[in-house]
């Protein structure tokens, strides 16, 4: 439909028609479904880093206090029992997805609904007619800026699920926010019942260990079978959530312990093999460096592309900077060129580095040679895809991927 209309009216006419059209949409579904955000509690998670993780992280809290919970979010959907990957490739789907979506979820009890809200959706008012409890604000790095245009924008956009929030005639409403943060600051502006920052220096006695990280937070010992500080912040930010409904410390304590598996999200696969093998959603500089950083000690072998093609192109040096700081071996891959050759991707990832790079195409391939290149007690770093269910080619041309199902493959082949 959108696609007719650009070629059916002119650009000028066109920018003025599409705000108007994504909000009558937004409108539309919700009165079609019932507005039936107002009968369930809603969670919004937004920010750069963490989302999806923070999104699990509060679902399992709540479910371990008993609550039914439906989860939307780039990594899944679920409404009840029932959970389903995400494979639209896009976070917070349009055409009515998300009020559709909280309708299955009040038809089969849920009591929550935890939503993953990129700044995308909120552009085109996805985040519309949601009737939020509380807003989770977990950081703001740079990102989309080729469809934003600068960070402040980028900020405004993520600021209007704040203001969605501030709306909400739900009641107390809670900010939920990355105090540390700059952006997070002001979110914690927002007009609602209750203003509530978390930042790392909460965590006390923060311990890696063999799996994960351990951390106390209000006297209460908290164990994460998740690597890395990052992991401790998400916590944290779930923590509050769980106090602001009433969840008690232990109890949410007690459900991080056994979130042993965020899928695409510094997941381990195992298939009996000497070293590991952790595939991640990295996708941006801070979240490539913190990853790596979670591995500190460890000889990494790394395969990364750059998701994307056509867009965010500043990084792609910078990511190939920081693998070749932290990586023993780079290997440099195909990820989403969509219509960008991704040969000139991969060249312009590595224009920065000293030493050459592995760069092979095919990303199984790629992931078979790092696979083969590692000793015991390494760690294989696959970064980039995490969860996503496609390879973007030309033409909008998709070819069905899963990094996780890949490594185990190749991995079985190499084990026997």
């Amino acid at each position: 439909m959108i696609s007719f209309l650009k070629r059916l009216i002119p650009s000028g006419v066109y920018k003025k028609l599409v705000a108007p059209y994504h909000l009558f949409l937004s409108f539309f579904f919700a009165l079609l479904y019932g507005f039936p955000a107002n009968h369930i509690k809603v969670i919004a998670v937004t920010g750069t880093k963490g989302k999806s993780s923070v999104v699990e992280m509060i679902a399992a809290v709540l479910e371990e206090a008993g609550y039914a919970v439906a989860v939307s979010s780039t990594i899944r959907f679920k409404t009840g029992t029932e959970s389903k990957r995400n494979l639209y490739k896009m976070t917070l789907p349009g055409r009515g997805f998300i009020q559709r979506f909280l309708k299955e979820a009040v038809e089969k009890h849920c009591e929550y609904a935890v939503i993953e809200v990129t700044s995308e959706a909120a552009v085109q008012y996805r985040h519309f007619f949601l009737s939020l409890n509380a807003l989770v604000f977990t950081n703001l790095q740079k990102e989309h800026l080729e469809s934003h245009g600068s960070m402040e924008a980028y900020f405004q956009a993520k600021f209007c699920i704040g203001k969605e929030l501030a709306l909400s005639k739900k009641r107390p409403r809670a900010i939920i926010s990355n105090s540390a943060d700059e952006y997070g600051k002001r979110f914690l502006e927002l007009p609602v019942e209750k203003q509530i920052p978390f930042s790392l220096e909460e965590a006390q006695h923060i311990t890696p260990h063999a799996s994960g990280m351990e951390f106390v937070y209000k006297d209460q010992k908290v164990t994460l079978p998740h690597p890395g500080t990052f992991s401790v912040l998400n916590a944290l930010a779930a923590l509050h959530a769980g106090e602001f409904f009433g969840v008690p410390l232990p109890t949410a304590a007690a459900a991080l312990s056994k979130l042993s598996t965020i899928p695409g999200r510094a997941e381990r696969i195992d298939a009996g093999q000497a070293f590991d093998v952790v595939v991640d959603y990295a996708h941006t500089p801070d979240s490539l460096q913190a990853l790596y950083g979670a591995y500190e000690g460890r000889r990494k072998i790394c395969v990364l592309g750059n998701t994307g093609g056509g867009r965010d192109t500043w990084k792609r040096p910078l990511m190939g900077t920081i693998a070749e700081g932290a990586c023993a071996e780079v290997i440099l891959t195909n990820e989403d060129p969509y219509d960008e050759d991704p040969q000139a991707i991969l060249t312009d990832m590595a224009k920065e580095m000293s030493r050459s790079p592995r760069m092979i195409m095919d990303r199984r391939e790629a992931i078979r040679e790092a696979l083969s290149l590692a000793q015991e007690g390494d760690v294989v770093l696959i970064t980039g895809k995490g969860t996503d269910p496609y390879i973007m080619g030309k033409n909008g041309t998709k070819t069905p991927w899963d990094d996780r199902a890949v490594a185990r493959e190749e991995l079985l082949k190499l084990v026997q």
